[in-house]
């Protein structure tokens, strides 16, 4: 789909028509200044003439106040009784993910025989996630809470580029573990010698550094963004498309950066986990049927229930490239991603692998 149009700075921002209005107080030609009361009507002057009104200061001072404006993140807009539900549910969720995926490292730390390199991938994984949902759900608690959604312009960037980096670094993290399980199942003979510490620890960081650096392009590029009408973001986080849709700047440019950045991402890490699943199904179903075909599966069946639910979500969310089109849905899938998702995996890892369950089991026990 092509992207929409430039769209031109609105009249409402344009310096020039500020300039002309402006010009003839500026030379001492135009009326006197209007004396306004309490309630910004004109009141008559010493002549017994009411002044025509003029603009209240200069250019350069308004578009610095416009500038330092807040945002207003809309959230979920409703009676009060849906706000408080939506707290108490966004609140035990958020407690979940964190008390949950903070407890998977805790458990990994404990027993050595879970320190392996599936469990090294699945610790940075459910690191990530606390921080994923902290990047969006407190603010939304928070709105939820007051019903007032103000942001500063650097808090709104600055949670943008976290989310969507904390994102990119989940894919890359993704495709590291389908990789390590393709190796531990399809070449099992050498699967020691090859995802060596060294190695785990080259691909985590890879994924950090590519999922952070991925988005600073389309991050530097929105940033340079002008903003002239309200300032009110449908969303509870400070997403990228809402943020295009209120911008009165061509935003040509940012949309197919944000989009090319989605595509590259998505499509590459996808490809290496498309890839590393099929050759794993392929392996998996010459093996005998018994234990091995089974042990063979648990092992994978946790992950791939991870990566389709979130491809699922997320595929939607990024692939797009109109950026107004859709906010209200974007809105609710986002938080099956930003919210649900990091809860549900600590449960699949912890009820789909044997090994974890006996793991989790002993530690209960002290043994």
């Amino acid at each position: 789909m092509a992207p929409s149009p430039p769209r031109g700075p609105r009249s409402g921002c344009d310096p020039g028509t500020i300039d002309e209005v402006s010009r003839p107080q500026r030379e001492g030609t135009g009326p006197a200044p209007a004396l306004t009361s309490g309630l910004g009507r004109a009141v008559p002057g010493p002549s017994g003439r009411v002044p025509v009104p003029t603009v209240p200061m200069a250019w350069g001072r308004s578009q610095n106040q416009s500038a330092q404006a807040p945002f207003i993140l809309l959230g979920f807009p409703g009676p009060l009784g849906l706000h408080v539900g939506l707290f108490a549910l966004f609140l035990l969720m958020y407690l979940l993910a964190v008390g949950g995926n903070l407890a998977i490292i805790g458990l990994v730390g404990a027993r050595p025989r879970l320190r392996t390199p599936m469990y090294f991938f699945l610790c940075h994984l459910a690191f990530l996630e606390v921080w994923f949902t902290t990047a969006c759900v407190p603010k939304a608690l928070a709105t939820l809470a007051s019903r007032r959604g103000a942001i500063s312009p650097a808090g709104c960037a600055a949670q943008m580029y976290f989310v969507f980096s904390l994102g990119c670094t989940e894919y890359f993290l993704l495709a590291a573990m389908a990789y390590d399980r393709y190796l531990a199942i399809c070449r099992p003979l050498r699967y020691g010698s090859v995802m060596t510490p060294g190695l785990c620890a080259r691909l985590a960081l890879g994924c950090w550094l590519c999922g952070f650096s991925a988005i600073a392009v389309p991050a530097a590029l929105i940033a340079r963004l002008s903003f002239c009408g309200a300032r009110v973001i449908n969303h509870f986080f400070c997403d990228i498309a809402p943020w295009i849709a209120l911008s009165c700047s061509d935003t040509r440019v940012v949309e197919l950066a944000s989009f090319g950045i989605a595509f590259c991402v998505i499509l590459g890490s996808c490809s290496v986990t498309l890839l590393s699943y099929a050759c794993i199904i392929a392996t998996v179903v010459r093996i005998p049927a018994g234990e091995g075909r089974r042990r063979a599966f648990s092992t994978c069946s946790s992950h791939l229930t991870v990566v389709l639910v979130w491809y699922g979500s997320t595929i939607f969310l990024h692939v797009r490239t109109s950026a107004e089109s859709s906010l209200d849905l974007t809105k609710a899938v986002t938080v099956l991603n930003t919210a649900v998702t990091p809860v549900l995996n600590p449960f699949i890892y912890t009820l789909r692998n044997r090994e974890v369950r006996e793991a989790l089991w002993g530690w209960v026990q002290g043994k």
